[in-house]
């Protein structure tokens, strides 16, 4: 492995490690067994590397995430609280992954590359939910079904995992969390609706 992809790799660590905020040069060679001037030579800056070392790290979030869910249930004949139970699970597994999925999202409101990386990403995630919940093929979906049954869907999930990451001891298990998503189903059938506006 050359030293672009130790420097790479030495600077997930840190990110994971120790955030983003808190890494700095002489970390990020600590780590990867290189030296200052690699730093500026392979990627032209610190801010740059990192930027490499956040994608690089969402990558590898996406892939915990798809795994996590592609795992084989746990028998229960209740497919929401079966997927809620994996997500659970992935959050206590995969830590430092989601808390560096918040970090890149809180560092994408300076860095406009990684800003533009990470919408297409949300994007894609409001996909793969909508096809997974829906269990149309991601192509065969329509844009109002991405947009409601995805964008709802990932909003639960950041919830969920602010929750987790926050206060792990009194977050909603995959129970109370479906016994939630049900509640507002028959709230919203029951609920009048409101007139419309001329």
């Amino acid at each position: 492995m050359g030293h672009r992809e130790e420097l790479l790799k030495g600077a997930k660590k840190a990110l994971l490690e120790k955030g983003y905020a808190r890494t700095t040069a002489r970390d990020i060679v600590a780590l990867s067994g290189t030296n200052l001037a690699s730093i500026g030579y392979h990627y032209g800056s610190t801010d740059a590397l990192m930027t490499a070392a956040m994608l690089s790290a969402m990558e590898e979030w996406g892939d915990a995430l798809g795994r996590a869910l592609g795992e084989p249930g746990e028998g229960d004949d209740d497919p929401m609280l079966d997927f809620w139970r994996r997500v659970i699970r992935s959050i206590r597994t995969d830590r430092p992954l989601w808390l560096a999925s918040v970090e890149v999202a809180l560092q994408a409101e300076h860095n406009p590359a990684l800003r533009e990386q990470l919408a297409g990403g949300v994007r894609a995630g409001r996909s793969g939910m909508a096809a997974m919940l829906s269990g149309v093929p991601e192509d065969q979906l329509d844009d109002a079904t991405v947009r409601s049954l995805g964008s709802v869907q990932m909003a639960l999930m950041s919830g969920v995992l602010t929750q987790w990451l926050t206060d792990p001891a009194n977050a909603p298990s995959a129970e109370d969390i479906v016994a939630g998503i049900r509640a507002l189903a028959a709230l919203s059938g029951a609920a009048p609706r409101p007139p419309a506006t001329p």
